[in-house]
């Protein structure tokens, strides 16, 4: 089946305006019935298609009832919906609850990520990820426990169903986070969790020097219906890449951390060694 003609933006946008419609209580085809509409106009905008211009979407808006912060969000979002690519900048830090990374996580067929300071945040335990949110800056103290929750939340996803593929440096796993207790058990987590048939752990030993990961962490995220996302953050902002042209540059450097990178067996041995 091709790829769907929709971009991350114009699928948070779809995300929210189902959740906008659901909110009436009514069905998709009886609000397409009291504006005019055909259903599958409905149906597009609701997957990120887009198809409407701005009056006949606010007179959605007008009939589910939106208010007015909620309405101007949308707008401002119906404009941009068909563009690729979307840098998400805060003010602040990154947000607790990174609602468009999670709704591309979670549909996702395969997730191939790249990590070179810290353990995966996928594959981190409670005690390894806190330590993590009480040295960054700009962290409000009373958000930490919320933040951790938010993190471990993301894990649900770790299932049968979907496959991961994590490149870790060495050097991720030789940083004593939250002390030796908290670090130890973060490693013996790492092994419990390699030896799930759907999940692949690959170290890339410190030994090889420079290597096509230096530049900086990132997850190459695929799908079933639509096209591949690149995904890489900082502490106040999130880029989604969808353009061919990085799709491309960040599968090469993928395939060029594979090609240096332990296997899976090689990265459990040296692993157990670290931990031992």
């Amino acid at each position: 089946m091709p790829a769907r003609a929709s971009t991350v933006r114009g699928r948070e946008f779809g995300a929210s305006v189902r959740a906008v419609v659901d909110a009436t209580g009514m069905s998709h085809r009886a609000i397409a019935e009291l504006l005019g509409w055909d259903p599958q106009k409905i149906s597009d905008l609701l997957t990120g298609k887009g198809g409407v211009d701005e009056i006949d979407f606010a007179r959605l808006l007008g009939l589910c009832r939106v208010r007015e912060e909620e309405f101007n969000h949308l707008m401002a979002l119906l404009k941009v919906s068909r563009e690729k690519g979307w840098w998400q900048h805060y003010k602040g830090v990154l947000p607790i609850k990174m609602r468009t990374l999670i709704e591309h996580e979670t549909v996702a067929s395969e997730i191939h990520s790249w990590h070179l300071t810290l353990v995966p945040g996928l594959l981190q335990t409670r005690e390894y990820i806190r330590p993590l949110f009480e040295v960054w800056p700009k962290i409000e103290t009373k958000d930490i426990d919320k933040r951790v929750e938010a993190r471990v939340g993301r894990q649900r996803i770790l299932e049968p169903g979907h496959k991961f593929f994590f490149y870790v440096h060495e050097q991720a796993l030789l940083l004593p986070v939250g002390g030796e207790t908290v670090w130890r058990d973060q490693l013996h987590h790492l092994l419990r969790l390699s030896v799930r048939p759907y999940i692949s752990i690959r170290v890339v030993p410190t030994r090889i020097g420079a290597h096509a990961g230096t530049m900086g962490e990132f997850s190459l995220m695929k799908f079933k219906k639509i096209s591949p996302v690149v995904y890489a953050d900082t502490m106040n902002s999130g880029l989604f890449m969808e353009d061919d042209a990085s799709v491309d540059l960040y599968s090469e450097i993928l395939k060029s951390l594979a090609g240096v990178a332990l296997d899976e067996e090689e990265s459990r041995r040296l692993i157990t060694d670290i931990v031992s």
